[in-house]
């Protein structure tokens, strides 16, 4: 029998097996998809690690997560400065004074500040949706081109039926700094996340292709202790009904030219343009390959966003206040399960940038294992 059975090899899943054989446990891994590494999983493509579910662009101010992961990996230097087409027109994100110029004309960080709050009046009272929020951190045009048609691709719904608190704050810097993310340490696994999640995983039997909810009284045979860290509704068989999700469907295409958009993120905010984004993957390695030549093809993947069905691959919780009230039937059923630890984004519906989930994944661990 093993001390524990984990359910997802994603980080989290990876994470925990990693310490608990460290700890001198033993560990079964089981993955439903054909590989490991969860929504990080990257791919070889034409020489160049394609993110399969996603950009994933690794950031953290905390310094021990940062460490925790470079004994898996080397990170390169890369940082992401994402641009923003509206209709053709090209602006810096995050907002900032390349953003305002192009904007307004404006050239000096107090013209910029003048202009901000001139249009930011236009809200009076206390925002009341998304769309009042918006004006009310950054005035009506760069809402109505760099926020609004973004926005209601990415929820499916109109911005004034959206609540407030999704962008309590939007990043305004009245800097010349592209630097999307405000984090002391940045970067991108050299090789890919495969790789990384790989080398977490080393000495550890993991079995793919491997539903654990399709039979889980005989998996939870096998071990002392679960740790769970697929949907927490599935896992109660959805008995007070389904969370919602927002999903994500990639059209990804090798196109044999050396250089598509020259960027690996650009965001398109107006709402005729049916995809949210299109990620040009090599960008994330500088377009070289391991050994540092430049890769002669690119592989592009347009994202588009779509209401989530059961079936499908869950990525954004929804946490409006209905589905957060059924979040909460469904943990208070997840207390009641002594041996089975709830982990990740999809086992505590919660939405986790990857330090966020390697902190907790470490905590549960010392709760677990001790220092």
């Amino acid at each position: 029998m093993y001390d524990y059975l984990v359910v997802g090899a994603g980080l989290y899943g990876a994470i925990f097996a990693h310490e608990a054989k460290k700890a001198n446990k033993s560990v079964l891994v089981l993955e439903k998809r054909p590989n490991i590494a969860g929504n990080v999983y990257t791919e070889k493509i034409e020489g160049i690690n394609v993110h399969k579910y996603g950009a994933h662009i690794f950031h953290t101010n905390n310094e021990n997560v940062w460490n925790y992961v470079r004994k898996f990996a080397e990170f390169n230097r890369f940082t992401n400065s994402p641009v923003a087409n509206y209709k053709g027109e090209l602006y810096s994100m995050p907002f900032n004074m390349y953003t305002f110029n192009k904007m307004w004309g404006v050239v000096t960080p107090e013209e910029a500040a003048n202009k901000i709050a001139e249009q930011r009046k236009e809200i009076t009272v206390e925002p009341q949706n998304l769309e009042e929020q918006a004006i009310s951190l950054v005035g009506r045009d760069i809402y109505e081109k760099l926020v609004k048609g973004y926005t209601e691709k990415q929820w499916g719904r109109d911005c004034k039926d959206l609540p407030a608190f999704i962008i309590k704050r939007l990043p305004v810097r009245l800097t010349f700094d592209n630097n999307y993310f405000n984090a002391l340490y940045q970067g991108i696994p050299i090789g890919g996340y495969t790789k990384m999640v790989k080398n977490m995983l080393n000495g550890i039997e993991v079995r793919l292709d491997t539903n654990y909810l399709s039979d889980r009284l005989k998996y939870n045979n096998l071990a002392k202790k679960i740790v769970y860290t697929g949907a927490i509704d599935e896992y109660f068989d959805y008995q007070f009904g389904n969370l919602e999700y927002r999903s994500v469907r990639f059209e990804n295409e090798i196109l044999d030219i050396p250089n598509f958009q020259g960027n690996a993120a650009v965001n398109y905010t107006d709402k005729e343009t049916p995809w949210t984004r299109i990620i040009e993957h090599k960008w994330f390695e500088f377009g070289k390959d391991e050994e540092g030549n430049d890769i002669p093809k690119t592989v592009i993947s347009r994202e588009y966003s779509s209401e989530w069905k059961v079936g499908d691959e869950p990525y954004y919780p929804v946490n409006d206040e209905k589905n957060s009230n059924l979040y909460k039937k469904y943990k208070e059923l997840a207390l009641q399960e002594k041996n089975v630890i709830f982990g990740g984004r999809l086992g505590e519906y919660k939405y986790y940038d990857m330090d966020k989930t390697i902190e907790a994944a470490l905590d549960r661990c010392r709760n677990e294992f001790g220092e």
